[in-house]
């Protein structure tokens, strides 16, 4: 790490702290998929019932975001994660006790989760450590948080089908109580720092002032579209590998282990995107990102099913699985500033979410309605095409306000 990355000892507990709730808020949410074939038999859930709980939970924690930046930004990013932890801690509780079935397992494990997740994942913790670094290191800093989640990913799959073949759902959940009561400890360390960075715009807007001037700059609205797609990708593969694999008669134990590499390779993957960050154009990165996920879907989707296969594509889409996170934050920070960084990465994220719903819901219509996802596999495609794309006429520079401010410096 480069001299004076860290810039205080407040701003070192907090990335730490950050990176441990994400581990285990991320690590949690890695391993639904696993728990669908047990909830088919004890709650008499289908493959369209479960991806659309799973796109309910993806949607409740987007909207969530910018309600919880809201909160960050008045209160304190610590508040924000406890509220987050209680809520998913309430939803691990109904889901294992009941009631759970029909509605109510829409409610648990959609709704009340979701509501946790959208403060106590990526986009809430990432944007309160990006308030404590300046514009040189933010992208690391916010890169390394990534990674944390990413070793989240990698080590609950293993962990999680362990104790399910072992101990079953009911126990399996417990210990994810117990996990995220641990979080709700580790929340207090966080910290939020109440004014910006000297180097930044005294930024006297108010948060609806700076909605505003997001929603009518073009490259907020590309890099939103563009983080659609990401959503899209990520929902449609944690959700449904399980039963692709399935499906392509692999052994079942071929979905954790491409779950457990996206999560091992995108800690690689994340890191080095916060480094290329602050090496080269961010919004060219973000297009690389997204024509290299459509080639690694082409190799998925068309070469014959094997295990081989399954592992080459669990690497090389792994390496790419958040990698998109640290140069979108870092483009928001850009343009905006850092003082309402947590609420306009929160409608971005909104956006992803909304990729993340549909991924996840149609990708489980499809299978009911044509016995595979073949189709949902095509569109993700066409997708990564499109954000490859969206992202090119992106201006990566500070508004007028910014640079009037920075140029009296």
């Amino acid at each position: 790490m480069q001299k004076n990355f860290i810039p205080n000892k407040t701003a070192l507990i907090t990335l730490i702290a950050a990176c441990l709730v994400v581990i285990i808020s991320l690590g949690i949410r890695q391993t639904f998929g696993l728990f669908f074939f047990d909830f088919e038999i004890d709650l008499g859930c289908t493959q369209t019932e479960f991806g659309f709980a799973m796109g309910i939970q993806l949607l409740f924690w987007g909207l969530l975001g910018p309600v919880f930046g809201i909160i960050t930004d008045k209160y304190g990013g610590r508040i924000a994660v406890i509220i987050g932890f209680l809520f998913y801690l309430a939803g691990i509780y109904f889901l294992n006790y009941g009631p759970n079935t029909g509605p109510w397992f829409i409610f648990d494990i959609g709704i009340l989760v979701g509501i946790g997740l959208g403060a106590t994942a990526i986009s809430i913790p990432v944007s309160i450590v990006a308030k404590h670094f300046p514009l040189n290191t933010r992208t690391m800093a916010t890169g390394i948080v990534t990674a944390a989640g990413s070793f989240g990913y990698f080590i609950s799959p293993m962990y999680t089908r362990y104790t399910l073949l072992e101990f079953g759902w009911n126990t399996t959940l417990v210990i994810f109580g117990i996990m995220i009561i641990l979080g709700l400890f580790i929340a207090f360390f966080i910290s939020t720092p109440m004014q910006e960075f000297k180097k930044e715009n005294e930024n006297n807007q108010t948060a609806k002032q700076a909605i505003k001037e997001a929603f009518s700059n073009k490259s907020f609205n590309y890099l939103t579209l563009g983080f659609f797609v990401c959503g899209w990708h990520i929902a449609l593969v944690a959700t449904h590998i399980p039963m692709h694999i399935r499906d392509n008669g692999l052994e079942d134990w071929t979905a954790t282990a491409i779950l457990a590499l996206i999560g091992l390779f995108n800690i690689f993957g994340t890191l080095s995107s916060g480094y290329l960050s602050t090496r080269i154009s961010k919004k060219k990165l973000l297009s690389a990102i997204y024509l290299l996920r459509g080639v690694s879907l082409i190799y998925f989707v068309f070469m014959p099913a094997s295990i081989i296969n399954s592992l080459i594509f669990g690497i090389t889409f792994g390496y790419l699985w958040l990698a998109t996170v640290p140069p979108t934050n870092g483009i928001v920070g850009h343009i905006f500033g850092t003082k309402y960084i947590t609420l306009l990465y929160g409608f971005v994220f909104l956006s992803h979410q909304v990729g993340s719903f549909l991924g996840a819901y149609l990708g489980g219509l499809f299978h009911d309605l044509y016995g595979s996802l073949d189709y949902a596999w095509y569109i993700s495609i066409a997708l990564s095409l499109f954000a490859g794309l969206i992202h090119l006429p992106i201006k990566e520079k500070a508004i007028e306000r910014q640079q009037l401010a920075q140029s009296e410096i």
